[in-house]
């Protein structure tokens, strides 16, 4: 998943981003309502964690804003405010989920799957391509019955593709996804990803699940 963080603690934005960003996902942060809003509408996420109270725009603003310009984004909302009325003020506002600071961070990450998963209209948390499947909850992939020995990125990776079954991605597109904005990839990154997921996935004698358009991108098809 590409991800934004929206939080004013620094120590809140380091503990997420490390966490997330070894579990695979690319994310981008924010620490101000003004930065956050604009890096929302420049770039797609495919979710957003936004902190209730941040300076210089607070969350519920920012929220309203990209609701009433059309942004989509799914958004969980942070917030150490766990009245009744706070909550539905947040939902009233367009977040999509609510979370009470503090929390754990396995729900967190919990939530922002199911986020994903109704966002691309997938309520199965496992997608099946052909003999595979993945398991985007447990982040694993069994093919022909034995599980896969994937690393986080390669994980990521083949989620992103086997969201999109059929739909080629280019390497612009798989970047912006994999990797955050301001740690970009070497120039040949996609292109070895792509190499080694194709070899795990497809030994010899197995049919491709990968293939090359050319000039295009790639696709995960059967």
């Amino acid at each position: 998943m590409k991800l934004l963080v929206i939080e004013d603690s620094p120590r809140l934005r380091e503990t997420l981003e490390n966490a997330l960003t070894r579990m695979g996902h690319a994310v981008d942060l924010a620490g101000d309502g003004h930065e956050g809003d604009a890096m929302g509408r420049a770039a797609k996420y495919d979710a957003v964690v936004l902190d209730r109270m941040l300076p210089g725009m607070d969350g519920l603003t920012l929220l309203h804003g990209w609701r009433r310009d059309g942004i989509g984004t799914p958004v969980l909302l942070l917030t150490a405010l766990d009245g009744v009325e706070e909550k539905v003020r947040g939902l009233g506002h367009g977040a999509d989920d609510y979370l009470t600071k503090p929390f754990a961070l396995a729900e967190l990450v919990a939530r922002l799957e199911a986020l994903v998963r109704r966002r691309y209209a997938q309520p199965d948390p496992v997608l099946r391509v052909g003999p595979l499947e993945i398991n985007t909850a447990t982040k694993s992939a069994i093919l022909g019955g034995a599980a896969l020995p994937l690393t986080a990125r390669e994980f990521s990776l083949l989620e992103l593709l086997a969201r999109r079954p059929g739909q080629v991605m280019n390497r612009e597109q798989i970047e912006s996804h994999l990797y955050a904005e301001l740690k970009g990839p070497v120039s040949n990154a996609v292109d070895a990803a792509i190499y080694s997921l194709r070899r795990k996935i497809s030994p010899p004698g197995s049919p491709a699940l990968i293939h090359t358009r050319r000039g295009l991108g790639y696709v995960l098809e059967a």
